[in-house]
């Protein structure tokens, strides 16, 4: 027997909402908790009063299972270690820890004493296998999906040689799922749940710029490009965007295009820049990073964070246990 990731996180929907740094704000995140599902925020790099105040607008937003996301090898061990410690000793039970990427393995045991359930993305089958020993809802991100890409694997095949090589692990599919049919297919592949982020983008509760937005329901999988050029802020990891001036020539000048506000702090925004245009943004959206999955090809519209959950509720596993197949 193996559980469905709405078991393990106590959910209604075995749905996971990507905690995209910028666009997962605590509006977006509480909604998708609040209709079902497991809502996530995006700590990126936040931290002491900042992240403080981020944590607090979550409790007060949703009494539901929500998570925290935060990315290991952006911040370093120790900043991650000051992450990890406001988040569990500033929120409830019901605060889920999420890891775009896998932790040194203090961490693995630091948030297990708390009782606390872990989500760790991945994109190896090494990596998945070694987060699924360690007692971790495990990500099996898919080259089809936007944002930074951690492998170079297809999602479903992922997904199977997962499942194959830890039978009883609860394993969500990521990537390129944008309908219930892509998720009926993750399902069948050996998924527990999927997670879904290209499609939150352009929910209502999204912190997304509206150009973002526009764009995003206006593209197919061919407007999308696996690039390297958004490196400042996050060196040395591919990204698949949609494709803008930047991704066409990456030979233009690191000159700053705009300028943003994170928490009450401004910030320029340079050319190569990896945060993405928020509501908060002004200067050359066109031009910055607008992270965007294959699953654009079945996003078309801005619709509320509730109905894309009701849209997947379905064709996803209940919080029930599942037979071992």
């Amino acid at each position: 027997m193996r559980s469905s990731v709405a078991t393990v996180l106590g959910t209604d929907v075995a749905l996971l909402q990507s905690g995209m740094g910028g666009v997962a704000g605590t509006e977006l995140a509480c909604a998708v908790s609040n209709a079902g599902a497991a809502g996530c925020v995006g700590g990126y790099k936040l931290m002491g009063e900042a992240l403080s105040a981020v944590l607090s607008r979550l409790v007060a937003g949703t009494s539901r299972p929500v998570g925290v996301n935060l990315i290991p090898e952006v911040v370093g061990p120790d900043d991650l270690d000051r992450q990890v410690t406001q988040v569990l000793t500033e929120t409830p039970p019901h605060v889920y820890v999420s890891l775009f990427g896998m932790p040194e393995e203090a961490v693995f045991e630091r948030v297990a004493a708390t009782g606390r359930v872990l989500v760790v993305q991945v994109g190896t089958v090494e990596d998945g296998v070694r987060a699924a020993e360690r007692g971790a809802v495990v990500v099996a991100q898919g080259i089809e999906a936007g944002g930074h890409l951690l492998g170079g694997s297809r999602r479903d095949e992922l997904v199977a040689e997962l499942r194959d090589r830890a039978p009883s692990a609860c394993v969500v599919a990521a990537g390129g799922i944008g309908s219930p049919a892509d998720a009926e297919q993750a399902i069948a592949a050996g998924a527990d749940g999927v997670l879904l982020g290209t499609a939150f983008v352009v929910a209502r509760e999204s912190w997304a710029h509206p150009h973002f937005k526009t764009a995003v329901c206006a593209a197919d999988g061919a407007d999308t490009v696996i690039t390297d050029v958004y490196e400042i802020g996050w060196p040395g990891r591919r990204h698949r965007v949609l494709a803008t001036p930047v991704t066409e020539d990456p030979r233009q000048p690191k000159k700053f295009i705009g300028r943003t506000r994170v928490e009450e702090r401004s910030y320029l925004v340079p050319r190569f820049s990896a945060a993405v245009p928020t509501v908060a943004t002004t200067g050359r959206i066109e031009e910055m990073a607008m992270y965007c999955g294959l699953s654009c090809e079945s996003v078309s519209d801005e619709t509320s964070a509730a109905d894309v959950v009701a849209g997947f509720a379905g064709v996803l596993p209940a919080a029930e246990r599942i037979e071992l197949g």
